[in-house]
This record gives C-alpha cells, structure tokens and sequence, in this order.
C-alpha cells in the first residue's frame, strides 16, 4: 500500500490516469493552470492498494493568518477516480484513511472536493470519512442517439429559439482562435451584468494557456452575426466526454445565439465522435433558472455531490472558534470549510 500527495509532474500522476478513467479534470497541466487562478499549489492525492489506484486532483492553499493549510478541487468536476469498484469498501476505507493521515501530516487541515456526476458514483464509505452532500442534479446530452431524437427531446421553447436564430441568419463558427479576444469581452460584459465573483473573469491569457497546455481536447465555437461575435462556448473534449467550460452570449432582444450554440456544439461534437455532452447543473448545484434552461435540452439528470474531510479535527476546531466563533465546527454540510 502506497499514498502520497504528489507534484504535477510525478511519474505515479501519469500511470494513475492510464489505469483509471478519468477526464480532463484530472490532467495535471489542467489542475496547474487551475491553481494559478486560486493562488495554490496544484497536487494531487494517489493511493495503491493490491493494484488498484485511487486519483483525486487538488489545489493546495495557505489558510490567511495560520501556518496551516487547506485543499480544495479545482474548477469544474475533478473527484477521486478509480479502478475499485464503488462496492469494494475494504479499498475505499483504507483510501480515506490515507488521504487524512496524508494531509495532516503535510499541514492540510480540511478538503473541499467536488464530485464527477457522470463517472462512478460515489462510495458510500465517503460518507463515513466526512460528509458527502448532495446538492441536486446535472444535465447531459446523450449524443449516442440519432439527430431526429436529439431534437425531440429538446423542449419546444428552445427549438423555436433555435429556428429563429438560423432564420436570422446567426452562424457558429468552431475553433476559430482568432476570434478568442473579441469573445472574451463579451464573456467579461456578460460576468459584470450578472455581479460574478471575481474568480470567474477567465482572462484571454488563461484560456489561450489552457488551450496551448490541452491542445485539441479544448474547443471554441463562437456566433457571429454579420461578422460580429455575439456569443460562444469554450468546452472540453476528452475520451468521449464532452464537457462545457465557459459560455457567455450578449444580451439582445430577439437573439437566440445561446441555444443554437448548445445545438451547434452537440452536433458538431457527436459527428467527432463523443458519446455524452455535459452540461453541469444549476448555480452550486441548485434547481434555479440555470438548471430550467439546460434541462430544457434532454431528459438526462445526474445527481451532484461535494465531499468535506476534516483531517485535523482540533486545528479545524480552534480555527472556526477564531474566524467564525458562531459556526458549529462539527456541521459539514453548510459553508466548508467553516473558517473561511
């Protein structure tokens, strides 16, 4: 049995994603572009047992005014990915153990990790190393089913959507990188109308490093409306996941670019070959108005999960008393960790 938090370009990082499925989440120049944006050290947790091997991507962060430190996942839906079965709870457990014995010993306190909805679902034995908390539901595109049913099971609202912007002469355009710049401010207007955090103002550096680091695992398809950018899609493709990252369209009376790009993309992307298209859920994972637009698009929910570890239950403690003295350092499930 073997575990350690290892450096991006540790050789056990490479072999664990050629034994494990897996998605770009957990590619290691993916989780080091991530980091720069939180500020952290990308890491990530690997465990072996009886030759099974257990993944899980981090971002590694100093705790303002301690010497401690915490993990968090990066964006998106990295997880623990294994080839142990979610049932093989003998695997599990000694992991779990591992992963807090590993941690702590580094100075890691706690562990935000977001769950991967359409990869194995989650052990039960997660729950019993932390809390495991669902926060509601994804949406996906089956992309194995013919065009005729993808459309079919499109509601009716956004098909007319769809019709009309064709009519209108709106036209999407992929992998067009010329076209990144003029994208990104109508990403960047969109992200200041909505109050976004600013975490989530993706600059035009990032997203061409990302690029540059993924190659054509990373896509751009973008509307244009006489020649003029309105909107456009940034997303992931990856053993035949495709998975959204960024979208953003202007904003305009009678525009639909924003549904033509979700059939654009799924269309485009079946003809390559994928077999699902992610679409992600709601804000935090939430049944709001985000998640009514994406599930107008197919019938295909997945459930979302978060996992909390706490790996230091007395530095934990004395933290949350000092920072939050009104929390209650024991209640997983709200704000993780409590102290921040």
């Amino acid at each position: 049995m073997t575990a350690s938090l290892l450096e991006p370009a540790a050789r056990e990082w490479k072999e664990a994603l050629a034994q494990v499925g897996h998605d770009l989440y957990h590619v290691p120049d993916y989780v080091v572009l991530d980091a720069r944006l939180y500020g952290g050290t990308p890491a990530a947790f690997h465990f072996e047992r009886g030759g099974r091997r257990l993944l899980i991507p981090l971002i590694v962060r100093e705790i303002p005014g301690s010497e401690l430190r915490d993990a968090l996942s990066p964006y998106g839906y990295p997880g623990p990915v294994s080839d142990a079965a979610p049932t093989d709870t003998g695997f599990w457990r000694a992991a779990c153990a591992a992963l807090a014995t590993t941690l702590r010993q580094t100075g890691v306190i706690s562990a935000f990790v977001r769950m991967h909805p359409l990869l194995n679902p989650p052990s039960p034995v997660l729950a019993e190393a932390g809390a495991l908390v669902r926060h509601g539901e994804t949406v996906s595109m089956d992309l194995t089913v013919g065009v005729e049913e993808m459309w079919r099971q499109t509601r009716s609202d956004h098909r007319n959507h769809i019709n009309r912007a064709r009519r209108a002469g709106t036209r999407v355009v992929f992998d067009d990188w010329g076209r990144l710049a003029e994208w990104v401010e109508v990403y960047h207007d969109n992200m200041r109308r909505v109050g976004a955090a600013d975490y989530y103002f993706f600059t035009y550096e990032h997203l061409a490093a990302l690029h540059d680091a993924v190659g054509d695992h990373m896509h751009l398809a973008v509307a244009l409306e006489d020649g003029e950018v309105v909107g456009g899609n940034t997303f992931f493709e990856y053993d035949g996941i495709a998975t959204g990252y960024v979208s953003s369209t202007r904003r305009a009376r009678g525009r639909y670019a924003d549904e033509l790009l979700y059939d654009s993309v799924r269309r485009w992307c079946k003809d390559r070959g994928a077999s699902v298209f992610h679409l992600g859920g709601g804000k935090g994972g939430a049944n709001d108005s985000l998640f009514a637009y994406k599930a107008g698009f197919s019938p295909s929910r997945h459930p979302f999960h978060t996992w909390r570890v706490v790996t230091d239950r007395d530095a934990y403690r004395r933290l949350v008393a000092r920072k939050r003295p009104g929390a209650d350092p024991a209640d997983l499930t709200g704000t993780f960790p409590s102290y921040r």
